[in-house]
């Protein structure tokens, strides 16, 4: 048994959104993801999937392919991400399939570990950050402790973050989320949301005053789920 992670899927079986414009190593990029999963994954493991799961802009465009994923082994925790436009009523979506859970304001168990989070937003920078942003970025951070005092509440000690945004801004600056991590002795935080060997340099990696950070971008690790117990 153990637990994985794999973010950014961009599954398109019911809508046309070809991602290989994105370079060449996104070419029939769902079929490496299966044979790497396949490969990697048993009916006992849980995979994290911190979202941009499917461009379906509806719930009916993107059901084949969030069935698409409850079909492959393992059970799976999933987060919105920025492209989820699909994403509907969490209670509803909680019911629609075995393999699969969704998180929003919740939090869910693996073992004796809480998985909390939320989707994020861009952190505070120089370059661009309108009132706006701070409306979405105050939005996110109130969901966040209350995935995390939920999950304290109920006795856990041991606490996973997922996020679809990264942590911090592209000068790796502590932020909001950082401070929160640390303050509820968050063990790991998974994060995608980056593509592209520029924006990779970008991403707050390995571990920063006791809380460790994994970017998870399917093209970043390769399509292969990264193990993260």
């Amino acid at each position: 048994m153990g637990l994985f992670s794999i973010g950014d899927l961009h599954l398109s079986l019911s809508v046309h959104k070809p991602m290989d414009i994105f370079g060449y190593q996104w070419e029939n990029h769902h079929e490496k993801i299966k044979e790497n999963w396949l490969q990697t994954i048993s009916e006992e493991d849980t995979v994290l999937i911190p979202g941009d799961i499917s461009w379906g802009m509806t719930l009916k465009e993107a059901t084949k392919d969030l069935k698409w994923i409850d079909d492959l082994p393992g059970k799976k925790i999933l987060l919105r991400g920025n492209h989820d436009y699909w994403w509907s009523s969490v209670s509803k979506l909680n019911s629609m399939f075995k393999n699969m859970k969704f998180l929003q304001n919740n939090y869910f168990l693996y073992e004796d570990f809480a998985i909390c989070g939320t989707r994020g937003w861009i952190c505070p920078n120089d370059k661009k950050f309108t009132q706006h942003d701070q409306k979405i970025y105050e939005r996110e951070i109130h969901r966040l402790k209350l995935s995390l005092d939920e999950a304290l509440k109920a006795g856990c000690q041991n606490i996973i973050v997922m996020t679809h945004y990264p942590p911090t801004n592209d000068t790796m600056e502590p932020s909001e989320f950082t401070n929160i991590y640390e303050s509820y002795k968050v063990k790991k935080v998974i994060y995608g949301h980056l593509h592209g060997q520029e924006s990779f340099k970008v991403g707050l990696q390995g571990i920063l005053n006791e809380v460790e950070y994994n970017l998870v971008s399917c093209d970043y690790i390769s399509f292969i789920p990264l193990r993260i117990l």
